[in-house]
């Protein structure tokens, strides 16, 4: 059974092929041994980053774990998956619209039970180590931006660079923009931050209960689920490089602007496409 259903992972292959370069694997003998297919390598990484586990646990007698990491090296060092993220993202702003006057910031700690790169003791395991990944997303929900730190950083000094995030996009921003954020960002260096960039912001006061359906901070907390319950990988960070876990990153957004895409252009689809019932009145 794929990690991904077909309607998902075959317009991500179609997109993420036209990204890698052409490669002479032709030997003037052919005593060589073949290239492995890049599609296996690609079905292979998204299994992982779907189901988790180490490399080993996912090769087989097609593809070796030595392979799948000597294979994501060169895609990342291609910059193939921030691309592919990127391309996901205009795709959507084309066909939809991405809400850029809606932001939303926040902070989620996972297992790094390997240390690495962007980790440290998380305060809500017991000291164990652990990564924080703080997410930017859109009206929509969708992540446009995510900074990664160790889980003993507070979440107050990463609002600045993951901000800043949305800049490599290329996106144009609306005159207004709102930032919504918890009481855990309640502090006069924030309220100077965003007014540093020209922002409002809805923050939360301390001290205070407010439901989150009640505030628009209901779509970080989905898109923190959607990293952590869809991709194993994202759950448990098992990496330990620092380019090596914003790939993932990268890809996770990719599939999950992908899933968005298809879903609300189908439902525009057939909201301008439903029979129109007449009625005759006379």
């Amino acid at each position: 059974m794929p990690a991904l259903p077909s309607s998902v992972i075959d317009p991500l292959w179609s997109q993420f092929k036209t990204l890698l370069p052409t490669i002479n694997d032709d030997h003037p003998l052919g005593c060589h041994r073949q290239r492995v297919a890049e599609r296996i390598v690609f079905d292979k990484l998204v299994a992982r980053l779907v189901l988790g586990g180490a490399y080993t646990k996912h090769a087989d007698d097609l593809v070796s774990a030595t392979t799948l990491r000597t294979r994501r090296d060169e895609w990342i060092t291609q910059d193939v998956f921030a691309r592919l993220e990127q391309i996901a993202l205009n795709a959507f702003d084309q066909v939809i619209d991405l809400d850029l006057t809606h932001l939303s910031v926040d902070g989620c700690c996972v297992k790094a039970p390997c240390g690495g790169d962007n980790t440290g003791p998380n305060p809500t395991d017991r000291g164990n180590s652990g990564q924080k990944r703080s997410v930017l997303v859109e009206g929509h929900g969708l992540p446009i931006g995510v900074v990664l730190a160790g889980a003993n950083r507070h979440d107050s000094p990463l609002l600045r660079p993951t901000l800043e995030r949305v800049s490599p996009f290329g996106f144009f921003l609306p005159e207004t923009i709102r930032v919504d954020l918890d009481s855990g960002y309640d502090s006069y260096v924030t309220r100077d931050l965003l007014s540093e960039f020209g922002c409002g912001r809805k923050i939360s006061p301390k001290g205070t209960y407010i439901e989150i359906n009640h505030t628009r901070r209901w779509m970080i907390e989905r898109t923190n689920s959607w990293h952590t319950r869809g991709f194993r990988l994202l759950q448990v960070v098992l990496d330990r490089v620092d380019r090596v876990q914003h790939a993932w990153a990268s890809l996770a957004n990719a599939v999950i602007v992908l899933k968005r895409l298809l879903q609300m252009s189908w439902t525009q689809y057939r909201w301008a496409t439903r029979p129109v019932k007449r009625y005759d009145w006379r």
